[in-house]
């Protein structure tokens, strides 16, 4: 058995209200920051996965974000990166 590392990023749908991004994109203009548009909040999971192999694992992260890290009514879900460890 190997153990896989995973980050998953969940971001609310396109055409969604996004209240955390627009404070943030408020805030920046106070800071010096005039540049940044479209600012959008997400959560960012990081996980180890014990599995057999990698596909096994992946299938097992891609349920964890559908079934728990998510809410696929209003949220997508990205895996940003595959390692053995």
């Amino acid at each position: 058995m190997k153990t896989f590392t995973f980050e998953v990023l969940v971001t609310l749908k396109d055409g969604l209200s996004d209240p955390q991004g627009k404070a943030v994109e408020s805030a920046l203009p106070s800071l010096g920051w005039t540049n940044v548009h479209h600012v959008r909040v997400g959560k960012h999971i990081k996980l180890d996965v014990d599995a057999e192999d990698e596909t096994t694992a992946l299938e097992q992260v891609r349920g964890m974000a559908v079934r728990l890290l998510s809410n696929p009514v209003i949220e997508d879900y990205q895996v940003l990166e595959v390692s053995p460890k």
